[in-house]
């Protein structure tokens, strides 16, 4: 989410909490639970070590997320209110459609199972001192275009952004989505993410984090199941980002995801939704590091532009499928690979020049035409 965007979101969280409630309304009041629920599922307080990072009550944080999911479903004129009655909290949206917040409360009793895992974990001796249990909060909940499945959010996506759609890997793959077409204000709908470990913690704790798996099976499941799920009965188009990932695919649903391998799984009765796997949005970086490629600069950027050509195939792939879900999975990542790495090679080696090496376009250019001669 890009910066701008999201100061935006906690305005205009922070104005419709200001909004008052009319008295007696009805429709979309959306109960949340007893405040212990809604402490935890919000993981709240999201950032207080004797200081508070946001001095916010958790009312306010609750407004903050279900304000980002207003906006990120398209409903930037809607607004919504928590209030506390008695022990139990609330929700009370305006200007959305009747039934919003049946997502949302899917959302949340799924957060029960996650919370579940995590409390075993945590008795196993297995639970990090500096990982935070962290659902992915402030999604588009009605609106979803695509789910990408992730392997865990960094931690300072909840404790500085507050913003789930805040971070380097999900910058990176809305731009990579806006090179296929799709608006940057509307790349939040194609990035609904189910990460497999609902655990928010630093950036190098992937290899710690690949045994704990297991413990959140049920939540993973249902979260699969209710995501790819979308309006008229179509299947949402999912992408499983990144080795671990595609290895969790592989165990779970038995269906072998190589970069750009695609596959479809059954997560429920009588449902195939269609699953492309790709790197992880971040591993360009890793891939076209020369300390990687014996040192050989031009080795890393031969490299690095074959990966861009894979990433770029895949934001297209999801790009198309998210607008008409029921296109033919094959044919289209045909087109997009065609596209990226054949009919645009050129684009795609200057892309990684002035997304990855920081060119200035004109020296992105005559480097890609240097190469192609």
């Amino acid at each position: 989410m890009h910066k701008q965007h999201g100061i935006a979101l906690v305005l205009a969280s922070l104005l419709a909490g200001c909004a008052s409630v009319p008295s007696g309304q009805s429709g979309n009041v959306i109960d949340l639970g007893d405040s212990q629920r809604v402490t935890r599922l919000f993981a709240y307080p999201n950032n207080c070590n004797v200081i508070c990072f946001r001095d916010w009550t958790l009312e306010q944080t609750v407004e903050h997320y279900l304000g980002q999911s207003l906006q990120r479903d398209g409903y930037p004129q809607a607004s919504v209110k928590v209030k506390r009655e008695g022990e139990r909290i609330q929700a009370y949206f305006s200007g959305v459609p009747d039934g919003y917040g049946k997502p949302l409360q899917q959302l949340l009793d799924a957060g029960e199972l996650a919370y579940d895992g995590a409390s075993r974990l945590n008795k196993d001796g297995k639970w990090a001192y500096d990982w935070y249990f962290f659902l992915p909060l402030g999604m588009a909940l009605e609106n979803r275009k695509s789910v990408e499945l992730l392997h865990f959010p960094p931690d300072y996506s909840l404790t500085q952004a507050q913003d789930y759609l805040e971070s380097k890997t999900t910058d990176r793959w809305a731009a990579l989505l806006g090179y296929n077409g799709i608006a940057l204000a509307q790349t939040p709908a194609y990035q609904t993410i189910v990460d497999i470990a609902p655990i928010a913690a630093p950036a190098n704790a992937g290899s710690t984090l690949e045994g704990v798996y297991g413990y959140f099976n049920n939540y993973q499941q249902r979260m699969v199941s209710e995501l790819s799920a979308g309006k008229n009965g179509a299947s949402l188009p999912m992408v499983a980002f990144g080795s671990p990932v595609r290895s969790w695919v592989k165990q779970q649903y038995g269906v072998n995801l190589p970069v750009l391998g695609l596959g479809q799984i059954t997560p429920a009765p009588n449902t195939s939704v269609a699953v492309l796997g790709a790197n992880h949005p971040s591993y360009i970086w890793y891939a076209a590091d020369p300390a990687n490629n014996q040192g050989n600069q031009a080795k890393a950027d031969a490299t690095g532009i074959k990966v861009m050509g894979e990433d770029l195939s895949a934001a297209c792939w999801q790009a198309d499928m998210g607008q008409q879900p029921a296109a033919n999975a094959q044919q289209t990542l045909d087109s997009c690979k065609q596209k990226w790495q054949v009919t645009n090679k050129l684009q795609t080696c200057e892309l990684f020049y002035t997304t990855v090496r920081n060119l200035k376009p004109e020296e992105a250019e005559a480097k890609c035409m240097k190469n192609a001669s």
